[in-house]
Formats: C-alpha cells, structure tokens, sequence
C-alpha cells in the first residue's frame, strides 16, 4: 500500500507542467478607426497613428508632397476613435492576474473595455499596466477614444494668470516637434503609437531586470541584478542567473523581496568601448525564476561593461565638459539626431539598421538625442550599444518654459522614472540631460519681458522644479548614469560659453557670421551648431512629384521652414562659392557650403583637443523631405556633409590652416596608441606640377593633437589660387586650399569615365588633365557609391564603387565645381 501511494505521487509528479510562464498576447490586430462625428469604420494599422491610417484609405494627401501640409491640419483638431474585438482562451482567462499593457497612447485617450473606462491616459512617453481580469469574457470589445491636444491645453491655459513660451504644447507631454519646427512640419499625431499586449500569469512575473555594476577592473566585475516582479506566493522561489548561457548564481528568496538584488561577478571581464576605440563586447544576462523544477518566468537583457563619466573640473581656462569611458577621455564626434519619421509607425527595424550603420561608416561615436522629439524605441539604443554609439540622452523638453503645478510634475516624475529604467541596462547611454536650449531662452531670448519679478521668479522656480530636482533625483536614484541640466551650459551672449560646459553656436547661420568664426570661437564641448542645404536630387522630385529640379515652386518653398532659409543659403554662397544659375546646380553648391562649413568647424575643435572635447553638428537625418540642416536626407541619402564629415572625423586627422602667412599642419590622434611615420606635405599647381615638397618622421601620441609641421609661406613661390597641399600620414590624406572656393582658379577639362560591371554593382574609373574638385557622381538608379564628393587629382586615376542590385547598364552622370567658376 505505501507504495502503490509513493507510485501514484510520482505518477502525478510527472504529469505537472515543467513552466508556468506568463501568456503574452499582442493586440495589434482587426483594429478600425474612424472620426467620432463619422459613423463609418474602416480598417487601423496599430502600432500606428491617424494619419497613417487616413493615407492608407486614400483620405488625405501625402502631407510630405508639395502644400498638402496645410491641407491636413484638420486631422490634429479632431477627435478619433479606435477599436478592436478579441478573444480569450479559457486556460488564459482562468490565469489568476491579467494586465493591459499599452506601451504608448499619444496622447489623451480614454480607454474602454467592453464599456468599462479603464484608463485615462495624458502623456505619450508613459506606459501604462491595467489590471483587467475582473473584466475579460471570452470575447472583448476594446476601445480607445482619442482627444485632439488644444482641448486640454486651453484648459491648463486659462489656469495660468500669464503666458508661457512656447506655445500651448509646453501643457501637452508628447513628441513638441509634432508642433512644428523650423526643420519639420506641423503634423500633430494621435493613435496608438506603440504596441498594445493582453499579460497573464500566475503565480510570478518579472517586470524588470536592472544589471547593477558595483565596480570594473581587468581582473574582475562586481554585478547583481535587480529584479523587479510580482508574486502570490509565500514560500521561496529560485532565482537562477545565467552570463553567457552559463549557470554562475542561484538565490532563494521569500515573496517579501521585491526588487530582488542577485549578487555574481566576471573574472577578465571584457569592456564595451565606442567602436572607434575598442571592441563593442556585450555579454548575455538572463534570469530564470522557479518554483521548484517549475520555470515561472524568464528575462534577458545584453550588458555591455564599461565605467563612464561626465568630467567638469575647474582649471585654469574655466571648466572641463568631456567624456572618460573606461577611464581614458574620448573625444565625442557626432550629430543631433532628431525623430526619423514624423509617423513614428515608419520607422522600421531596417530604417534603423541603415542610419545607424551610416553614424558607424561617417567614424561618428556619439548621438545626441534632442529634447523636442522621443524617447527612442529599444531597437534604437540596442544598434547603438552592438555598434558602439555612445548615446548623449536628452528629456523631452525643448525651448519652452513648462507649467510647475503637482499634476504636471507628478507626470513627469513617472515619466522620467518609466524612461531612465527602461534605458538603464544600454552601455550606450553616456548621459541624461534635462532639456534642451530652455535655460539659454530663459536668460537671452526675451522670454522675462514685461514680466513682474514675483511671475519671473514663479516660473523660474517651477524650472528648478523640474530640471533642479525631479530629473536630476530620478536619474541618481535608478542609475549611475550623470545628469546635466541643461544644453548649452550658457547662451552664445555669455562669454563663458567658449570655457564652460557645452555650446551651442548659433552664430554662424542665425547670425550670420562667416565661417571663419567657427576656427577662432572653440568651446569645451561644441553640442550643436550647423548649417542648411538642400536635399538629394531624389527628395526634391518627391516633394514637387516631377521629374524636373524645382527649387521656386510654391509647394518646394514649403519644405523650407526657417524664415530667412533661402536667404541665409544665398549670402553664404556668395561669400565663398560660385553661385550656379540653373537649379541643378544651385542644389549641388548647397551641399558644398554647408559642408565647407561645418568641416571648418569640426577641424578646428578637434585641433583644439583636449581644451575641446566634443563636436555635434546639427543635424544628423530628417523626418520629412525638407531644406534643413542634416547631412542625411529624407530618404537616406548622403549630403556633401555626411561624406565630408566622414573624412573629418577618422581617428587619425590630418588637418592645416594658414596663420600670419604661416601653414601650420597637424595630426589629431583619436586611437589610444602612438601613431608613428613619415608626414610628408606637397604643393602641386590644378596641372598636376609639383611645386614644393617636404617630408618629415613624426610621432603622433595617444589621443593628442600636436603641430607637426610649420612652413613661413613666404620662403615659397607659388599662386594661392591655382595650389594645392597634399599632406600623407601612415594612408591619410588631406587636401588644402589656400583661397575660398570662389576664388580658385580651376580649369575646365574632360573626365575621363570607364565602368566595368561587378558582382555587387558596377567600378567607376576616373582620371582627368587637370584638378577636379568636388567630384560628384550621381544616378537616378537606386544604390550607393563607396565615395563621393571628392577631388580627382591630376593624371591620378580613382576608383569608385556603386553598390546596387541594378543588373543592367547604368547611367552616371558627374559634377564638378570646376565647370560652375566663371
């Protein structure tokens, strides 16, 4: 008898499950959607927003074509309805907790489930975790009711005796961009704009792991993981903690921990490092809670290891602002980057793939994510932490002063505290910063006019509020990343913007100053400055839907959203470059100044290292087809800028200017090992003839920048305007002119062209008599050129490859400054 019942334990025993885990179920699908005032439905794309859905029914017009912008505002004034019918499993429904999770409602939704409000959502960067089980039938009616913005914000309007700069979005925490900009349309989304998922469990769930990192040597790694779950249980469960595939802790712990701190370590650990310095290493972390052999639930993040930090030391000049990534100073290069899609639903895995292999391909190793647009999707920061792109994270806060009353703080404290954790685990993550330019528009842009010193002081405390306490205190408590209020430090009118923090130099553009400025003016750490052009030849005939270069039409004008953009485009070009008649080729000279300019800039602060630590030109991409100022355009092409900034920013630079008749060259050293060689520098007339030459040994230190070479001008005989230096370091090369573009005395001569069909595309051999400058070599044939933009020496043939799928013979054309010189 006793063993028959020991055999029927057994028995038993055996026909348990061997998981208990939770039940995810996406809601993504048979959605519909219509304008409350309308009785019809019609099919939604969800995660999406309405005005993707109204283009997919053929409802509107392509708001990124031609003047259809305007034609569309009436979408943001209305409100919008979405719904959906699911069902339930019996085995799901008897789960003993069941959650809705919406990762994203943008932004004030009412949410019904089978006619029962559960939510009232009002910040689009926040999630949101309902408890529904008491609600849930085998069939469920799921519905949200979205409010257009201007409703709210009249509200928290009327309640303020004064007005607030920037506008009625300051009350609305959503996407600011969506309001306009002056690089980006007003297209002001609603919809469910990230992924909607039905969670049900049992007995455990994990909501979150946080890899701790207590301390980092070469010999050893002190971690632990906290997890943050959910139980019913009051007897212990197992914790088992995998790196790497391989078991190196198990815990046991009661239902009262929560969060839940494993301790384990790394023996030779090996460190993340940005990718132009070191390998991009991140091990695997996985979690496995059990109770008894039964798995309740698991959870894996990718970790890379890595100290950073953010240095501001006083010194003797004012205060440092640099990065020091496992203990060595790195010097940041890079771009803003702003939203990819002014629908967010656009932006796929691949899009992301693309433009953050393109960062890698430019040698850039830091992205500043600016305040007017989103916190990113996961995808984003996970390509940045396997390519080793350090990540300068900004809040979503942008040139405005923000409301201060307990509603508003208590949204943004949850939204602060939902975004740091969700982003915590990234090796990626460099920094988090309160806001962008508020401070500076605070104390410079006229904001405190014809204000009482009781309203000033108001609104400047509820500032403190935020960007003083709040953020600062969130991001201490969750992570060790560093924070800084504010970006610039101080406004372009302080002085101290040159010796303190980080800068913002607007005075090139805005204000109008000559390039030049940009070599003279080098702050600590430069996080914006830039310069307009416009877009691809491919992006220009989108915009007018014609096949012809149209840069007067009522509809391109559109796309320029800055005031004075044509303009300021124009007065530069006639500063330092031909100024081209046909369209064409006005489009072309664009690129080149913008170019021209912003390279001046990045040598010079890279020359200027270690006084200055960091260059961020803005801006990277686009989130629509536009005249602004990234050096990606809308559909992923290259400017002048990007290839141009590619060649700026390697790791070894060789770069020259010309002082009281004195050419001075350096060599910036980014890599952490001396770089030795032979230096050698030429002076060679546009027919290929060489004037003079030198050539010297030099050693170039880890991560320095040196003067190597000195020449008094005047010991040598030749015509600036028709010269050229070709300096050679270890395959570096740079060419330098000694004049402005305008003001060469190039020759018109023939290309000679010679393609040969390859297996990935096509070889493009060209040579020519003479000096070429500014090659440009473009098709309408979908693909990618390994160079562009580039001076074809003398009797110095260069080979170009074209990357496509295209089997068929292919139509390059080229382009020169050499035949725009009058």
């Amino acid at each position: 008898m006793r063993y028959s019942f020991l055999l029927l334990i057994l028995v038993c025993c055996s026909c348990q499950p061997k998981h208990d885990v939770p039940v995810t179920i996406e809601l993504h699908n048979d959605w519909q959607f219509k304008k409350t005032t309308d009785s019809v439905w019609r099919s939604a794309s969800v995660p999406g927003n309405v005005f993707s859905d109204l283009l997919d029914h053929d409802l509107i017009e392509d708001p990124f074509i031609g003047n259809n912008e305007e034609k569309v505002q009436w979408v943001s004034e209305a409100d919008w309805e979405y719904k959906t019918i699911f069902s339930i499993d019996e085995e799901t429904l008897q789960k003993k907790n069941i959650e809705l999770n919406f990762e994203g409602l943008d932004t004030y939704a009412s949410v019904f489930l089978n006619d029962s409000l559960i939510l009232k959502a009002n910040n689009a960067f926040r999630a949101w975790d309902i408890d529904v089980k008491s609600l849930l039938k085998e069939e469920n009616e799921l519905r949200v009711l979205f409010e257009n913005t201007s409703k709210y914000e009249e509200v928290e309007k009327e309640k303020l005796p004064y007005e607030l700069p920037e506008g009625n979005r300051i009350f609305t925490r959503k996407a600011q961009f969506q309001y306009g900009w002056d690089w980006g349309p007003k297209l002001n989304t609603s919809g469910i704009w990230r992924p909607i998922n039905l969670v049900a469990w049992n007995d455990a769930r994990i909501y979150d792991l946080y890899v701790n990192q207590h301390s980092l040597t070469d010999l050893i790694a002190k971690l632990s993981v906290q997890l943050d779950f959910a139980n019913r249980k009051t007897h212990d469960y197992n914790f088992e903690l995998f790196v790497n595939d391989s078991l190196v802790a198990v815990s046991e712990e009661g239902f009262q921990y929560s969060p839940h701190s494993i301790p384990f370590t790394i023996k030779n650990p090996r460190r993340w490092w940005p990718h132009n310095l070191g390998e991009t290493y991140l091990y695997d972390i996985k979690v496995i809670v059990k109770d008894d052999e039964k798995i309740l639930d698991s959870i894996s993040v990718k970790k890379g290891l890595r100290t950073i930090e953010l240095v501001t030391e006083k010194d003797s000049i004012g205060e440092s602002f640099y990065f020091k990534v496992n203990d060595v100073p790195v010097y940041a290069k890079g771009a803003n980057y702003i939203p990819q899609h002014s629908f967010q639903d656009k932006v796929k895995d691949e899009v992301y793939e693309k433009l953050l292999s393109d960062v890698v391909d430019a040698n850039m190793n830091m992205l500043r994510v600016w305040g007017g647009g989103i916190y990113e999707n996961d995808m984003f920061y996970d390509l940045c932490d396997e390519k080793g792109i350090l990540v300068w994270q900004d809040f979503m806060f942008a040139c405005a002063m923000y409301p201060g009353d307990n509603d508003f703080l208590k949204n943004v404290e949850r939204e602060a505290e939902e975004n740091v954790e969700r982003l915590r685990n990234h090796a990626s993550i460099a920094l988090w910063c309160g806001n962008n330019e508020n401070s500076e528009g605070w104390h410079r842009w006229g904001w405190q006019a014809d204000r009482s010193e009781a309203e000033k002081e108001e609104i400047w405390n509820n500032y403190l509020k935020v960007f003083d306490s709040i953020l600062p205190n969130t991001v201490s408590s969750l992570t060790d990343t560093n924070y800084w209020e504010t970006s610039p430090k101080f406004g372009r009118g302080n002085p101290k913007y040159k010796t303190e923090g980080d800068a913002h130099d607007w005075w090139i553009w805005h204000d109008g100053y000559p390039f030049e400025h940009l070599e003279i003016n080098v702050p600590r750490f430069m996080s914006e400055f830039g310069f307009q052009s416009f877009p691809s030849y491919e992006t220009i005939r989108y915009i007018n839907q014609s096949d012809s270069i149209e840069i007067n039409s009522e509809g391109f004008k559109n796309h320029q959203k800055h005031s004075r953009g044509f303009q300021i485009i124009e007065e530069y070009m006639q500063r330092d470059f031909p100024v081209p008649e046909s369209p064409e080729d006005y489009v072309y000279m664009s690129q080149l100044l913008q170019a021209y300019g912003i390279t001046k800039g990045i040598e010079a602060q890279r020359r200027a290292k270690p006084y200055n630590m960091g260059t961020l030109y803005w801006q990277l991409n686009d989130c629509w087809p536009a005249i602004s100022w990234s050096s990606i355009d809308y559909f992923g092409n290259w400017k002048v800028l990007h290839y141009k900034a590619k060649r700026s920013f390697e790791n070894v630079l060789i770069s020259s200017i010309v002082k009281n008749d004195t050419l001075k060259t350096w060599i910036v050293n980014d890599d952490l090992v001396l770089k030795q060689g032979t230096l050698s520098l030429q002076l060679f007339d546009f027919n290929g003839n060489l004037i003079w030459q030198d050539s010297k040994e030099v050693m170039a230190n880890p991560t320095s920048s040196e003067i190597m070479y000195q020449l008094d001008l005047n010991t040598v005989q030749f015509n600036k305007n028709e010269t050229v230096l070709i300096s050679n370091f270890n395959k570096r090369t740079s060419n330098f002119y000694f004049v402005k573009p305008k003001e060469l005395k190039l020759k018109k001569s023939d290309i000679q062209k010679k393609i040969t069909k390859t297996a990935d595309g096509f070889n493009i051999e060209l040579s020519s008599r003479t000096l070429q400058k500014d090659v440009f070599l473009f098709t309408t044939t979908k693909g990618r050129f390994s160079d562009n933009f580039f001076d074809l020496l003398p009797n110095q043939p260069k080979t170009i490859e074209f990357y496509t799928e295209q089997k068929e013979s292919v139509n390059f054309n080229i382009k020169c400054i050499n035949n725009l010189i009058r």
